[in-house]
């Protein structure tokens, strides 16, 4: 007798291995958004945050206006800049008065004056490089301040009279030549040579040999206070003017008339707190 299964049949089980009782669940996927192409490519994943020194050098700085002048403006600007040299003081405009003392050929400068002022040149030429060399009858008068400028460099030295020898100036070391021999010195006994600027000393001017000593040779000359006589044979040999003849007696000692060939500036000596306090304050007789 045939019977027919009217019950529940029993369940195959799926196909392939895996786990059957926990299946993994199928990938999820999202749903594009109206108007989205749903060929674009999933989005990436965003890039690690920069480190702080790339982070840090990405920043940029306040930005400011450019400085630009017109055509019109430029006469307007005015710059500080003159010639090279040694500051000796103010003119009369209170700009800086510079004597170019260091040139690719000899120069010789004669001073009628104290020797501060000489003093106040060598230090401050020192200060540029130069190295001072002075002949000198007073070694006591120049000794501190030699002392002072070199420290622990031998960049002033003094000498007795006569006793100086030949320098080897060059145009990395330049030299000053200061003669402090008297008011009638003895020849020179250097030779001239470029790089080299001989600076004679003279405590007052002998009318006689006024144009020996301040118009032979000397491409720059400088006058503190005279005495009359003085200023007279001065004016003739220079040229100078009358008013400057008149004047020159009567200079403070802080003012030191300058003059070349062609032109000439009364200059203000304004030292530093540092010359005061080696030298003192200035001064036209020693």
């Amino acid at each position: 007798m045939s019977t027919t299964n009217t019950g529940r049949g029993r369940r195959r089980a799926p196909s392939g291995r895996g786990n059957t009782r926990n299946p993994a669940p199928p990938p999820q996927t999202r749903n594009p958004s109206p108007g989205q192409n749903q060929n674009q490519p999933p989005p990436q994943p965003a890039p690690p945050a920069p480190t702080r020194r790339k982070a840090f050098a990405r920043l940029v700085g306040p930005r400011h206006e450019r400085h630009v002048l017109t055509m019109a403006q430029l006469p307007a600007l005015g710059l500080p800049v003159g010639d090279d040299g040694v500051v000796v003081g103010v003119d009369a405009e209170r700009n800086p008065a510079v004597l170019g003392l260091f040139r690719p050929e000899a120069l010789d400068v004669a001073f009628v004056g104290g020797a501060y002022v000489v003093q106040i040149i060598a230090l401050r030429a020192a200060a540029i490089g130069a190295r001072v060399a002075i002949e000198s009858g007073r070694p006591q008068l120049w000794s501190a301040m030699a002392q002072a400028a070199g420290g622990a460099q031998p960049c002033v030295t003094v000498h007795q009279v006569g006793r100086l020898a030949p320098q080897g100036p060059t145009a990395g070391s330049p030299v000053l030549v200061i003669r402090d021999c008297g008011a009638r010195p003895p020849r020179n006994r250097l030779a001239p040579a470029a790089w080299q600027t001989t600076l004679t000393l003279l405590p007052f001017l002998d009318p006689a040999q006024a144009r020996q000593r301040i118009g032979v040779g000397a491409s720059l000359v400088g006058i503190q206070r005279v005495s009359p006589i003085e200023a007279q044979a001065a004016a003739s040999v220079l040229g100078l003017p009358g008013e400057d003849e008149v004047a020159l007696p009567t200079l403070s000692d802080e003012l030191t008339l300058w003059g070349t060939r062609k032109s000439r500036k009364y200059v203000m000596l304004t030292p530093t707190q540092a010359e005061v306090g080696l030298l003192g304050p200035p001064r036209r007789m020693d």
